[in-house]
């Protein structure tokens, strides 16, 4: 399968990467902590085939630039609302896996006239449970440990071994090679500083620490999915039926046997999935009094 180039975009002073192909109706693809644009690299060409599809590498990530600043959800939304302008996008369908789910959220949240639909997969913000390692990385002093929990040479060993591996015909599992991926870019300095800035400003020692539940009502009127592997190591899929029972008319999808990279594990079944959603679905047509209607009713 062709592999999507990534291109480059000056926006504010910092270099932005993204993957961007095909024609129609536009879809925003938003990769998850310490990913990159590449995690959708199975799913975009056939998306591409009927539709725009655009595939950042968010701030701190991937390719794009890594600076000092706001690593926040709603920085990384609005990051994300001037990348689709600057490309000339007005609406698009986000789909958001694991951080990128926050963050899609936050989008249409922030932003509620660009969201036409809302996908999440193993989305974070929809509970305060996550993996106890993505927990303890908050803990002050973390980041001075992670030169010697992720170095260079481990690293590079581990690239060897894996070319020496596929070199013989064999495969890894699609799931292990994504979070070897996600592993492999902590070796790099500004990279960790990029993680931990990110990873801090959504999971404390406690848990996750940002919280979408209590703005759901707002998505009533924005066809939605949720898309989440029942087996899911990072993030626990009872967060998909909570969230589910309060999303208006929300459309529930629970893949057996599958982690927290679905769209890589399964990417046939995502994008089918995709497919049949938004050939099922009519595209939200923003009205803001209507915005500030379901504000006020829920201020009443």
């Amino acid at each position: 399968m062709a592999s999507i180039p990534l291109q480059h975009i000056t926006l504010h002073g910092h270099d932005v990467g993204y993957r961007m192909a095909g024609e129609g109706p536009a879809i925003l693809l938003i990769h998850g902590m310490a990913g990159s644009s590449r995690t959708w690299r199975e799913v975009m060409p056939e998306l591409a085939k009927d539709h725009t599809v655009i595939a950042p590498d968010l701030l701190g990530h991937g390719e794009s630039a890594k600076p000092m600043g706001d690593y926040s959800l709603g920085a990384h939304a609005s990051g994300l609302r001037d990348l689709l302008g600057a490309l000339g996008i007005d609406r698009v369908t986000v789909v958001g896996q694991s951080l990128g789910g926050g963050v899609a959220m936050q989008l249409a949240y922030q932003h509620p006239l660009l969201a036409e639909r809302l996908v999440l997969i193993g989305s974070g913000g929809l509970g305060r449970e996550v993996n106890p390692m993505l927990r303890l990385f908050t803990l002050p002093g973390a980041q001075y440990l992670m030169p010697f929990i992720f170095p260079s040479f481990i690293r590079d060993k581990g690239n060897q071994f894996a070319k020496s591996f596929q070199a013989k015909g064999y495969t890894a599992p699609a799931h292990l090679g994504e979070m070897w991926r996600a592993y492999a870019s902590l070796a790099e300095p500004e990279n960790r500083k990029a993680f931990v800035k990110t990873l801090r400003a959504v999971i404390d020692i406690g848990g996750q620490s940002i919280s979408a539940i209590d703005r759901l009502y707002l998505t009533a009127a924005v066809p939605s999915m949720i898309i989440w592997g029942d087996a899911d190591p990072i993030i626990p899929v009872a967060h998909a039926h909570a969230a589910h029972a309060i999303m208006p008319g929300n459309r529930l999808e629970i893949l057996e046997g599958r982690g927290h990279f679905p769209h890589v594990e399964a990417p046939q079944v995502i994008v089918d999935l995709l497919r049949d959603f938004l050939a099922t679905t009519q595209a939200h047509q923003p009205d803001l009094a209507d915005f500030h209607a379901l504000l006020l009713r829920e201020t009443a």
